[in-house]
């Protein structure tokens, strides 16, 4: 068994100059050696954003909310997530979605998902789809109609 006491995580930070914004992710479940799903708390101060609106074909994935307010974009819909609220996208089915701090206060939430050894990423306000194979440690990007490119 591998505790991981709060603070002592792996950590990857991002910031304000991040297209995204700036961001805080603990790593729990790479820091406890875990290889079958991830488990990371994720923190986003006002103006940020957890993601380009993107959906998985071969993993599931799901957001908890531990503090703030978050606004959830799915498609073209919208929905505000508080403290205890979750959010649920499973493999394959085809609705993009990304996260966004419009409140005043820093966002505390935790994203869980699978690691399947393929995974599509299609991210289609960007025309963009990640594949994405663990077994090789490779990702190769095209656009939606499937021509290569190199830019993510």
């Amino acid at each position: 068994m591998t505790v991981i006491k709060e603070g002592t995580a792996e950590v990857r930070t991002g910031d304000a100059d991040d297209p995204l914004g700036a961001y805080r992710a603990e790593r729990i479940s790479d820091t406890g050696g875990l290889t079958q799903f991830g488990a990371i708390v994720e923190a986003l101060p006002p103006g940020s954003s957890s993601s380009i609106s993107h959906w998985h074909t071969n993993e599931d994935e799901m957001v908890f909310v531990l503090k703030g307010t978050l606004t959830l974009t799915e498609n073209a819909e919208t929905t505000v997530l508080t403290q205890g609220d979750s959010a649920c996208w499973p493999a394959g089915e085809a609705v993009a979605h990304s996260l966004h701090n419009h409140a005043d206060q820093r966002a505390r939430y935790m994203v869980i998902g699978t690691r399947a050894p393929q995974d599509t990423v299609t991210y289609p306000d960007r025309d963009r789809v990640l594949h994405h194979d663990r077994t090789t440690n490779t990702r190769r990007y095209t656009t939606l109609d499937g021509r290569p490119t190199t830019k993510p």
